[in-house]
């Protein structure tokens, strides 16, 4: 075997790891807990400014679920200290990011999103009919 294979299997082992149920579980929470850096990064270059869109929510609540659980197979203080609360502000986000897009109303003049509380669109200036709109203050 060359160096190469060497790196990839090592005393017989897969990246010299050896692979259980619980391993996999551990190293996908690490992928999907990771893969939110990515989810916004690309969100802040797409709109050119700070944004967190639901999907990194989700992944976090998903990643941290799964690091909890192989704490807990581990019995290890550390691991399930660590992720045993982090579920709580990642489901109250994601309730307020649906609660939020919910309010926003869709303009009767051209068919475009006018964000929650606006009694004008900003795109075409018509007044948002707060009679279909009650979620507007009057």
């Amino acid at each position: 075997m060359d160096w190469s294979q060497n790196l990839i299997w090592f005393d017989g082992k897969f990246l010299g790891i050896e692979w259980h149920l619980w391993k996999i579980i551990g190293w996908a929470g690490n992928a999907v807990f990771f893969s939110r850096f990515f989810v916004q990064w690309y969100a802040t270059e797409k709109h050119k400014r700070v944004v967190v869109p639901s999907s990194f929510w989700w992944l976090s609540l998903i990643g941290s679920l799964l690091l909890l659980s192989y704490g807990l197979y581990r019995q290890d203080s550390v691991f399930i200290f660590a992720y045993l609360f982090t579920w709580i502000p990642y489901i109250r986000n994601l309730i307020i990011a649906h609660r939020h897009a919910k309010a926003h109303r869709t303009c009767l003049g051209c068919g475009s999103e006018s964000p929650p509380g606006a009694r004008f669109c900003p795109e075409c200036g018509v007044k948002v009919d707060t009679e279909a709109n009650p979620a507007i203050p009057t």
